[in-house]
């Protein structure tokens, strides 16, 4: 019994070596998305590792859409201080039928969105893109059940939590003051 224990340690072991620095320390993040409207692909654990990152899934038709607004102000007030925002629209709750670059020109023009926007996600439990499986997997199998679900997750790359459409982006700020306080 040991033995088995001691060689599975040790197999652990050689794989986190072999896994880059930065996939250890935000396993959450490990993806490569591609921004909204735009070829461009960005490694999300590359870019924003050791940040506090808030994951959100957005629409553009929702009577949460004004939420936006909430979002580009705690950006832009605590991003030299390492909170990354990062919006995933998604037509999952038919609110967001509008093509990549629509959508693109709907939060810039209407809300002064500047934070980074990736490309339409699936994120309801039965189909939902990788990225959203690991954070609710985490959560406790907590998936978005509409528009502007929030996940936290501090610079330690851990899950700090998962938050409903309802929580505004302001109730969030005690608990994103205390994350960009902490080392990772």
């Amino acid at each position: 019994m040991k033995r088995r224990h001691f060689l599975q340690t040790c197999a652990l072991g050689a794989l986190s070596l072999s896994m880059p620095a930065w996939a250890q320390s935000c396993p959450l993040l490990d993806f490569t998305v591609r921004t909204l409207d735009d070829d461009k692909e960005v490694n999300l654990c590359q870019t924003y590792a050791g940040d506090v990152v808030l994951v959100v899934n957005t629409a553009s038709f929702c009577g949460f859409t004004p939420q936006f607004k909430g979002l580009e102000q705690l950006y832009a007030q605590y991003k030299d201080q390492g909170l990354a925002v990062l919006g995933f629209p998604s037509n999952d709750f038919a609110q967001d039928p509008k093509d990549e670059k629509q959508i693109k020109d709907f939060c810039e023009l209407t809300y002064g969105v500047k934070f980074p926007m990736f490309a339409k996600s699936k994120v309801r439990k039965d189909d939902a893109d990788p990225l959203f499986k690991t954070l609710a997997t985490a959560a406790g199998g907590d998936y978005p059940t509409w528009n502007f679900h929030k996940y936290l997750i501090g610079r330690d790359g851990k899950l700090i939590g998962s938050y409903g459409s309802s929580t505004t982006p302001e109730a969030l700020l005690p608990i994103i003051k205390k994350a960009l306080a902490a080392k990772a």
